[in-house]
């Protein structure tokens, strides 16, 4: 089953989630120009802030859109924030980084949609089992949280080894990209990387100009800001502070009692500090991106960015 006939939307497309980018303008402009799009729950600090921005999409928008959920211990607020989620019956729900049995078990009776992300088939496997409605396959060209796997070889392994619906992510920019995925077996694409150059992004101006400048070339990996694999742009103090595990990380991964503690406050620690950077001028400078920042030459609305993918 195509994207398009998942959700009702006119192109396959889903503008991804992004930390502390996503918003209400961004969901509501991807909503109204035929495609969907989800914000995490992490982006606001409370419960009511989290009601108030579904509110305030729904009064704007009457077509679908989702909410990403980090269900592992990373997110101490994640029961609270899927009872939220449930009462409110969004469209759809991405889960991230942890089981997501529970999301799934209690979204079904509601008719709530569940979108797994996932890395491997071994993974697609288990959340299949469990009863989700998709699969996203996070590669190895995915901005921010990304896998292994390079894109064809992560698309058709899972399109030949499990029976839902795959929804591709990473490396994707352009209508060409769209196509090359769905000719895999894809049924529908994530974005992320390119959306983060629209007007409607809530960024800094030293993050919107670095998009235009750096490129390709210039994105690493790094697994200091959450303990797993993050793609970043290679600033100055990125380069400065390394992107090798720490002798924390290292623990953690020796030490399965540590590993859930530790992993939690490498992840708000890090998370901040993107934080900070993304939203004011720093000089600790770490602003995610993926390889497709390639193809980024300017800010523009999102509508004019959907449509590359589109037209």
């Amino acid at each position: 089953m195509k994207l398009t006939e998942i959700l009702g939307i006119e192109h396959p497309i889903i503008v991804a989630p992004m930390f502390l980018i996503s918003n209400v303008d961004m969901v509501v402009a991807a909503c109204e120009n035929g495609a969907t799009a989800a914000f995490p729950a992490l982006n606001y600090r409370t419960d009511q802030e989290l009601r108030e921005a579904i509110a305030l999409i729904r009064a704007k928008t009457s077509k679908p859109f989702g909410v990403n959920l980090i269900v592992n211990k990373s997110n101490p607020k994640a029961a609270q924030q899927l009872e939220t989620l449930l009462e409110l019956k969004v469209n759809f729900i991405i889960t991230s980084l942890g089981s997501p049995q529970e999301v799934i078990e209690r979204c079904r009776p509601l008719g709530i949609k569940v979108f797994c992300d996932v890395t491997s088939i071994e993974y697609a496997q288990k959340v299949e089992k469990l009863g989700a409605d998709a699969v996203i396959a996070v590669s190895s060209r995915a901005g921010g949280h990304c896998g292994p796997e390079a894109p064809e070889t992560l698309i058709t392994s899972l399109v030949k080894n499990i029976s839902i619906p795959v929804i591709a992510a990473g490396g994707i920019a352009t209508k060409a990209h769209v196509d090359e995925v769905l000719a895999w077996g894809a049924c529908g694409v994530s974005v992320g990387t390119v959306f983060l150059a629209s007007k409607e992004a809530t960024i800094s101006d030293d993050y919107r100009q670095a998009l235009i400048d750096y490129g390709e070339k210039d994105i690493v990996l790094t697994t200091k800001m959450s303990g797993s694999h993050l793609t970043v742009i290679n600033t100055p103090y990125v380069q400065s502070i390394g992107t090798k595990a720490t002798f924390m990380e290292k623990l953690m991964k020796r030490n399965k009692w540590l590993k859930k503690y530790l992993k939690m406050f490498i992840f708000i620690k890090g998370m901040r500090a993107i934080e900070n950077a993304a939203s004011k001028a720093t000089y600790k400078t770490v602003w995610c991106a993926g390889p497709s920042i390639e193809y980024i030459k300017s800010i523009r609305p999102l509508k004019e960015i959907l449509k590359d993918l589109t037209t």
